[in-house]
């Protein structure tokens, strides 16, 4: 256990890493391509387009370069690509570079995520999972807030060599990440292969084993809307709301964010504390329910618009609320993913999960705001609402789908009927 802890050490510093690099510089891109550059809005989008679509290109290929090679080689080689984007985008000029090196940027982001995600799993038991995945997902939101706020000190749009200097401090990251990370040594195989008999332990092998296991699809659906709903809103829909439907200044709309970050920092290790003896699925359909809450306190900050105290107060709470609720999921989402998964297919099982919370991610925000923009608000916050209350429907329905270990059952000292009983029941 000993030894598990130092490669878990190394392989959080990883995940703290990456993300204090993603929050450094994703939050300037845009500007930098449109103001610094000053090849406008239509090359920006085109960066951020290519930038997402790198990870459709990758991700099939990265799952079955963990499985086949492990974890550690595919992180090197995404650090490598990401290091490598990073710096030529700091370099780049003209928009056919910006876009070459977006996508290299791109592809090397996402080929670490599932690598990041898998070395977890190889560095804990079943026990230990669900505090592994809530302080990753603590040390990444951490490690975001730190980078926007180191990088926005070094950002100057009337000095280009501010955003040079800011793209190759991120590529040193992933260098950074490739030598703590990237040279812990896994284990050979994961630590706890999928239970015996299990529907994904029969099958066949890559996406095809993927696609045949009902519970891992319905988990992907429900995950896809989550990630919709909440993580594809939050920057953008919400946002394009708060500013130009309620008039939030962009300074309060600042402190909606951070008192997002801030509710999960102080929130989540209680939270893993309290979800740890209960069904991953009713933790899961609890966040549905406190981001419905959050919806609501959208509603009320577009009704009460004109007075600024109160809508203020209302687009905090909106923020604070799907802190809550992202914090009910860090815990569930990771775990299952990887008690769902053959011990040979993990990587497959993680690449496929990604891929559903990038597509989500990129379809959020278009969808978001269009509708914000078009002066529809009333059916954006209906539209979400109803998707938040999808999200507690297919999490109750899924635990129908998972065995009473996938859904944190504690089974162990139970007498064997009531295991039959549970079993049956779930």
């Amino acid at each position: 256990m000993k030894e598990w802890g130092g490669r878990l050490r190394r392989v959080q510093i990883g995940n703290a890493l990456s993300a204090f690099g993603s929050g450094f510089t994703l939050p300037y891109m845009f500007v930098y391509v449109d103001q610094v550059r000053g090849l406008g809005t239509a090359a920006a989008g085109a960066v951020f387009t290519v930038f997402a679509l790198a990870a459709l290109a990758v991700l099939p290929f990265t799952g079955r370069g963990i499985d086949r090679y492990g974890p550690r080689p595919v992180l090197l080689a995404g650090t490598a690509m990401a290091a490598a984007g990073a710096f030529a985008f700091g370099q780049a000029a003209s928009t056919p570079a910006l876009l070459v090196s977006s996508f290299l940027f791109g592809a090397g982001v996402t080929t670490c995520q599932p690598a990041l995600a898998t070395m977890i799993v190889r560095c804990t038991g079943r026990a230990e999972r669900s505090r592994a995945f809530a302080l990753q997902f603590t040390l990444v939101n951490l490690g975001m807030g730190i980078g926007a706020l180191v990088g926005g000190q070094i950002v100057d749009t009337a000095d280009p060599a501010s955003l040079t200097r800011l793209f190759t401090i991120e590529a040193l990251t992933f260098l950074g990440l490739a030598a703590v990370t990237g040279t812990a040594r896994m284990p050979a195989e994961a630590v706890e292969p999928a239970a015996p008999g299990s529907p994904a332990a029969k099958r066949g092998g890559g996406l095809r084993a993927l696609v045949a296991d009902k519970a891992m699809l319905r988990l992907c659906l429900l995950a896809g809307l989550i990630f919709f709903t909440c993580y594809g809103q939050f920057e953008s829909g919400v946002a394009a709301f708060a500013t130009d439907t309620v008039g939030t200044a962009p300074s309060t709309l600042g402190l909606a964010i951070g008192a997002n970050a801030l509710t999960i920092v102080l929130l989540q290790m209680f939270v893993v504390r309290m979800t740890e003896r209960r069904r991953r699925t009713t933790a899961m359909a609890a966040a549905g329910l406190v981001w419905l809450g959050a919806w609501a306190m959208a509603l009320v900050a577009g009704v009460v618009r004109t007075d600024a105290l109160a809508a203020t107060v209302a687009i905090v709470a909106v923020y604070a609320l799907f802190g809550v609720g992202e914090s009910l999921l860090a815990p569930t989402m990771g775990p299952i993913v990887a008690d769902l998964a053959p011990a040979r297919l993990l990587g497959t099982y993680n690449a496929g999960y990604a891929l559903v919370k990038q597509i989500a991610v990129a379809v959020g925000p278009a969808v978001g705001v269009l509708l914000v923009g078009s002066g529809t608000w009333p059916l954006y916050l209906a539209a979400m609402a109803l998707c938040t209350l999808l999200i507690v429907a297919l999490a109750v329905r899924l635990r129908g789908h998972l065995t009473p270990a996938q859904d944190n059952v504690r089974v162990l000292n139970v007498p064997q009927r009531e295991v039959r009983e549970l079993q049956t029941a779930a």
